[in-house]
């Protein structure tokens, strides 16, 4: 594995090896009260940097949560419209991360993916659940710190200055680069 590598221009990504993994872009969950930004500003942010991804070819892999054992899903359970977009990798979890029971790791093992930009909501909960797990396994790590939220400050600063910094790279959206071709 090729870590990316940090360049003048940001963070170099090579787009065949890397996926964008966006958690809990759901309506429900950008509705709720988040520090230090409000979810539509990380929704705002995590579609440009799908878009890029996109574009250059990356896989962008869209994680929604959905309540284990109940008839019917609360209102606003589905991804926020518009942000699955054909070619995308949509996979439902019932616990907090985004590996357990869900199949993640085979699909990215499939498509050659080392490393994951990782964004979403809660920070210190589905982001970093899934982090810990893809860590774990031996994924390259990128956090991008404005494409992430929690319910308070305190909980988001803790995960992007304490906890990313160990499993990975912390960029901000612009930053992210990918190698040329």
């Amino acid at each position: 594995m090729t870590p990316p590598h940090r360049a003048d221009s940001g963070l170099a990504l090579d787009p065949a090896r890397t996926a964008l993994v966006l958690v809990d872009l759901m309506e429900r969950i950008l509705a709720l009260p988040s520090e230090p930004r409000k979810g539509t500003e990380v929704l705002s942010v995590a579609e440009e940097l799908a878009d890029r991804f996109r574009a250059a070819g990356a896989l962008v892999v869209l994680v929604r949560v959905e309540r284990p054992g109940v008839a019917e899903q609360p209102p606003g359970s589905g991804l926020a419209a518009g942000l699955l977009h054909d070619g995308d990798l949509e996979i439902v979890k019932r616990t907090i991360g985004g590996f357990q029971g869900t199949g993640l790791d085979d699909h990215l093992r499939r498509r050659g993916v080392t490393t994951l930009v990782c964004g979403g909501i809660a920070t210190n909960l589905g982001v970093e659940s899934t982090a810990r797990a893809a860590g774990d396994l031996g994924y390259d790590l990128v956090f991008v710190e404005d494409a992430m939220t929690a319910l308070t400050a305190a909980e988001h600063e803790a995960s992007v200055r304490l906890d990313f910094p160990r499993l990975g790279t912390v960029v901000t959206s612009g930053e992210v680069r990918f190698t040329a071709g």
